[in-house]
């Protein structure tokens, strides 16, 4: 299948591929005919390969809906985003949408993903965090122009959803690894280990990502190898993601980030992608 340029993600996320494509790029493996990717995200890997085969899923059900949305009705998606304006009352009234949870459960899909577009277009940082009632709490960006109705780029992903065969899940990640075909290849970009007491960032979901869950993720590719599956999983290079992947072949690369309250601590930081295969 032809790559489409205009295929890219469509939301800023904690932690996106965007900036790291070059680096990541040349360790994929030659062949890929089955991509699966457990933490989606934003999907800047996924759409740079386009691939004809993918299980795409993330545990955050709002992100995987606004995918869904995207791949079954990205016109009424584009029209619902154009009411928006990029003001700080407007803002706050559709970030509190969710605090009534019976009005919010009426909502229509096509309304929801609209909704998580737009706060992610507009609210600082584009970062998507919820409170511990799963409720949006990111304040609002005062941002000149956001590009809030990305209409060329929706329109493209969404063709890339109906072209190819993409299973769309929000599942625990293990889950969509059980059935994998053999030759798949799975990218996986958790929450990251914290590289300071004060820098962990979670908040995608509720309930965050501790250390022995990333204990089980480590378990969870030590089960891949087993498989014959190739992996490649990116996270912060501390020496505990160090250690724990210390049987797998690991390169340090650098990725500029700006997820930190003080801006003087923000800037390139050193990261590690791990592979099962040379």
């Amino acid at each position: 299948m032809k790559k489409n340029k205009l295929v890219a993600p469509v939301l800023k996320w904690v932690g996106g591929k965007r900036q790291l494509l070059g680096s990541l790029t040349p360790l994929l493996p030659k062949k890929i005919t089955t991509y699966c990717e457990p933490f989606v995200g934003g999907g800047a890997l996924l759409f740079q390969l386009q691939p004809t085969t993918a299980f795409v899923n993330d545990i955050n059900a709002e992100l995987i809906s606004v995918y869904e949305v995207i791949k079954s009705d990205v016109e009424a998606l584009i029209a619902a985003l154009q009411d928006f304006t990029n003001e700080s009352d407007a803002f706050y009234a559709v970030r509190d949408w969710d605090r009534d949870k019976e009005k919010y459960a009426s909502l229509s899909n096509i309304e929801r993903a609209a909704r998580i577009i737009y706060l992610n277009k507009t609210c600082y940082n584009g970062l998507f965090r919820v409170n511990n009632a799963g409720e949006f709490n990111s304040p609002f960006g005062n941002y000149r122009n956001p590009n809030i109705v990305n209409a060329p780029t929706l329109r493209a992903v969404s063709i890339y959803l109906n072209t190819a065969s993409v299973q769309l899940t929000s599942l625990d990640y293990t889950e969509s690894l059980k059935d994998l075909p053999k030759g798949a290849f799975v990218y996986l970009d958790p929450p990251y280990d914290p590289v300071s007491d004060t820098s962990s960032f979670t908040g995608y979901s509720k309930g965050g990502f501790t250390r022995d869950d990333q204990i089980r993720l480590r378990e969870c590719c030590d089960g891949l190898s087993s498989r014959g599956i190739k992996f490649m999983l990116s996270n912060s290079a501390t020496d505990f993601i160090k250690e724990q992947y210390a049987a797998y072949h690991i390169n340090i690369v650098q990725a500029k980030r700006a997820i930190n309250s003080d801006s003087t601590k923000r800037g390139e930081v050193d990261e590690v992608v791990v592979r099962n295969y040379e």
